[in-house]
């Protein structure tokens, strides 16, 4: 069975508000709403000429009002041009350097593309504070930002020490009972060394543990779809990277659900994901090979790709929003970062149980279709065909016995 590297893809999705996160500065956004003019975030702030010499370089630092997540936000200036990397401090603190990001006059522009992330405020006429607001998945949130010294800085955490890269982990300890059914949401996630899901049928774990699409499952019982929450620590320090919490749900679906199975191929209907006519337009990443990769979707047809493969791409689609298998044959063995923001259907994201809403008629700048982003966006087409894939037919399992 193929397990092809996959970044971290933590699904959250509670009722009506869908939520979805990953690593670093992506966590969960909530309820996408209109982005508020921005205006009302610096009402009263009269924009001023800038005083002589003033400018940006330094540490800043704001909480995300209502969110209560705390920010900082180093910029350095180096022969004239302005550099920022992003911190949040309460999301573990990874940094993410600024796309760009620059001073005109007393407005402060800047933009993360990989998180779909801007920032626009005012810089107050002594230059010690920025008024404005951060901008992400269409919501907008009130952000004002602080001049700070080194010393008065936020402390960043210290990232986790990863587990060595070659570790096949098993559970050293793991609990796994049904979920809370008037909890809403579903997730997977690691945490420091813990790793988890919530409201997880047997099915999903199956088809996260080994990257497969749920019509790859076969000869599964109907009580697959009942939900469990997993939850454990690996007997290997450290913190695991996707691939290996992968291991440790197939660990866990052996050991507590005595998962037994065998691997064929079947030619069946599946969408085939190639380059367009006029070539694919995709940015090759900066992040080094051994980075994370991570495929996060801040809501439904919002979706964050960084340092990932086609075949990566393929296998998110595949296990979160297609109701087919998906195969690469595009030929592009970059990895790669860009963001893919589209309109879902009905036939798209069945496996967190999410109501897709018809499409506003009255909206005056309406998304397009997964097919039409696909080749506007990223220079890519998808279409449905026949293709032989990898299944794996379940000879055994049986519900977990008690912790």
């Amino acid at each position: 069975m193929k397990r092809a590297m996959l970044g971290m893809m933590a699904l959250m999705l509670a009722a009506g508000a869908q939520q979805m996160h990953g690593q670093g500065g992506a966590q969960p956004q909530g309820q996408t709403s209109p982005q508020p003019e921005r205006k009302q975030l610096t009402q009263g702030t009269q924009a001023q000429p800038p005083m002589p010499g003033k400018d940006i370089a330094g540490n800043w630092q704001g909480t995300l009002q209502g969110v209560g997540r705390r920010i900082v936000i180093k910029v350095t200036k180096n022969d004239g041009k302005l550099k920022a990397v992003f911190y949040g401090i309460d999301q573990g603190g990874q940094p993410v350097a600024f796309t760009s990001i620059s001073l005109d006059g007393n407005t402060v522009n800047g933009a993360i593309k990989a998180m779909d992330w801007t920032y626009t405020g005012t810089l107050s006429p002594d230059g010690n504070s920025i008024s404005g607001g951060r901008t992400q998945g269409g919501q907008t949130i009130v952000l004002n930002l602080q001049r700070v010294s080194e010393e008065n800085t936020w402390a960043i955490p210290e990232p986790p020490k990863a587990m060595p890269a070659d570790a096949k982990p098993k559970y050293d300890v793991v609990t796994v009972k049904p979920s809370d059914p008037n909890r809403p949401g579903k997730l997977f996630t690691i945490r420091g060394r813990q790793v988890l899901t919530i409201n997880t049928t047997v099915n999903d774990l199956i088809t996260f543990a080994y990257s497969l699409q749920t019509k790859e499952v076969l000869n599964a019982p109907a009580w697959m779809d009942e939900k469990y929450d997993v939850d454990g620590v690996p007997d290997v320090e450290g913190q695991p990277n996707i691939q290996q919490m992968r291991m440790l749900m197939q660990d866990a679906l052996v050991q507590r659900f005595g998962l037994k199975f065998h691997t064929e191929q079947r030619e069946m209907p599946a969408y085939a994901l190639a380059v367009g006519k006029g070539g694919a337009k995709l940015t090759v990443t900066a992040d080094k090979p051994s980075s994370p990769g991570n495929l996060i979707f801040r809501g439904l047809g919002k979706l964050m790709v960084t340092n990932s493969t086609m075949k990566d791409f393929c296998h998110g689609m595949q296990e979160a929003v297609m109701d087919k298998p998906v195969v690469d044959q595009t030929g592009l063995t970059e990895r790669y970062d860009f963001n893919l923001d589209w309109a879902p259907d009905q036939s798209q994201f069945a496996s967190f149980g999410a109501h897709i809403p018809p499409p506003n008629p009255d909206d005056p700048n309406p998304l397009p279709s997964l097919y039409t982003a696909l080749q506007e966006q990223l220079g890519l087409k998808m279409e449905a065909t026949k293709a032989n894939v990898d299944v794996m037919v379940v000879d055994h399992i049986e519900r977990p016995s008690a912790n």
